[in-house]
């Protein structure tokens, strides 16, 4: 088992279909192939052994495939990065993972070797003018060896409770988990377009996107940077089939001005992950772009996808469905003891899409992974027909005068209102109570509110600990490179309640 033999079988069974497509160019099965050969030969030659790391800090573009791919086959191992780092961050995630190799585009080239140069590693600049001449310099290496236990790729945690870990995926993790969202999910063909927009250097695009097209024979159609009207240009004029994002892309699709001008029939399956889509957006999605919305549940660390809304057994909206073939989960207490039905706890995963470990992590790993479960520190149930909810991240919890707040309950509620874009509720300072509650709002465009009224208008439909008393209106919240609302980063007024 090897992730980049998909590579060479889909270019055997259909070399001149396109895979990757970047604006009017692409690029063809026979061409990746090739290309991710000569890489493997090129980093062989530069005395890259099974094992070694390499990292890549490049956007959504061809040549992220065509070296992300060439790593593989000389039996390295991928460290992705996102572009925008700093020099700093470089510093950290190749002295962390011991990357003596660094391809870096050369819009970000300046940062890479700067933070190369402290942990004595080589950055490669990757620009696509000189790029087909690099790789010319490379001796194509065709053979693959089964690597099916054999660590992938480390991709790094967001780092919200310290600095990032690397998790490791294995070859066998990242292949069964792009096979069941190619086949379960997504039901691609080779005919299938899917729209390329999650970052790459993420484990949600990564699998759901770049893997699973690849597995399955179909086209990725990339956009380096999200941009709404530009990925519906993309969507009408590339006849996407798959749209595969966060929520806060879908609801910014639903607020571009002039969407309904963009032919978006081919659309038949949407995939939402990487954090709770509100119940409202998909709704207000479907009924939009006439076409089937399915949320599913994963982490870095699950590769990512552990469960999903499956359209054969019937989605249920707001929930994030079942555990894929494969793949148990359960809800805990503290003691690890599983709760009744019905109640909250802590989600609990084991399977094959679990990772392999934290690199040179031990202590953290055998926190995580305890008998085979890897515990995510996300609070969920599950329902009498087998269907998981997230309440929320365990780390999330308000605990207001001794009563537990989830936020995600009370932002399904803000969402409701008529003119909420986005929402992120977090817990503020109160001498009184420990915590208090308190709400962000983003509000669409042209739209009116005021703090007091989407109080009052939470206040209604909430218990009276749950209700936000601190509202604040802000221009944007804090995102991160997929979307997801970054909480941490969310700093209130110093009137938060807006007044």
């Amino acid at each position: 088992m090897h992730l980049a033999s998909n590579v060479v079988r889909s270019a055997r069974v259909h070399p001149d279909r396109p895979v990757l497509r970047l604006g009017d160019d692409t690029t063809s099965y026979r061409t990746l192939d090739q290309s991710t050969a000569r890489m493997a030969g090129l980093l062989r030659d530069r005395g890259v052994k099974p094992g070694d790391r390499v990292a890549i800090m490049l956007p959504n573009t061809p040549e992220f495939a065509i070296v992300y791919y060439g790593i593989l086959r000389a039996g390295g191992i991928v460290v992705p990065m996102n572009p925008l780092l700093k020099s700093r961050e470089v510093a950290y995630y190749l002295g962390d993972s011991g990357a003596r190799l660094l391809f870096a585009w050369h819009t970000s080239a300046d940062e890479a070797r700067a933070g190369a140069q402290q942990t004595g590693a080589e950055a490669v600049t990757v620009d696509p003018a000189g790029f087909d001449h690099l790789l010319a310099s490379g001796t194509p290496a065709e053979d693959l060896t089964d690597r099916e236990n054999d660590t992938a790729v480390i991709l790094y945690t967001s780092g919200t409770t310290g600095q990032p870990k690397g998790a490791e995926l294995t070859h066998a993790n990242l292949t069964r988990n792009c096979d069941i969202v190619a086949t379960e999910l997504l039901l691609l063909t080779p005919d299938d377009v899917i729209f390329g927009g999650l970052p790459l250097f993420h484990a949600f695009g990564q699998t759901c996107t770049l893997n699973a097209a690849v597995a399955s024979g179909a086209c990725v159609t990339l956009l380096p940077r999200f941009d709404a009207e530009k990925a519906l240009g993309i969507l009408a004029g590339h006849g996407v089939t798959a749209f595969v994002g966060v929520p806060t892309i879908f609801s910014r699709l639903l607020r571009q001005p002039g969407r309904d001008a963009y032919d978006v029939s081919r659309l038949r399956y949407c995939f939402s992950g990487g954090a709770a889509m509100p119940a409202q957006v998909l709704r207000d999605f479907q009924a939009a772009f006439d076409c089937v919305v399915l949320e599913g549940y994963g982490l870095s660390q699950t590769s990512p996808v552990a469960s999903l809304n499956n359209p054969e057994a019937g989605p249920k909206p707001g929930s994030v469905g079942t555990p894929i073939r494969g793949v148990q989960m359960r809800v805990v207490d503290n003691n690890d003891l599983e709760v009744p039905l019905g109640e909250s706890g802590e989600i609990a995963i084991r399977g094959h899409n679990v990772m392999k470990r934290y690199w040179q992590r031990p202590e953290e790993t055998a926190a995580a992974v305890r008998d085979g479960w890897f515990h995510t520190g996300d609070i969920g149930r599950v329902d009498q027909d087998g269907y998981f909810w997230i309440v929320g991240r365990k780390k999330d919890i308000i605990i207001r005068g001794g009563y537990n707040v989830y936020p995600r309950e009370v932002e399904a509620v803000l969402y409701k209102h008529p003119a909420v874009a986005d929402a992120a509720v977090v817990g503020l300072p109160s001498p009184d109570l420990g915590e208090e509650v308190g709400a962000a709002v983003v509000l669409k465009p042209g739209a009116r509110a005021t703090p007091d009224e989407l109080r009052d208008y939470v206040k209604r439909q909430v218990a009276a600990y749950k209700y936000p008393r601190k509202v604040w209106i802000a221009d944007t919240l804090p995102k991160g490179p997929t979307g997801k609302i970054l909480k941490r980063e969310i700093v209130p007024p110093a009137e938060p309640d807006g007044r």
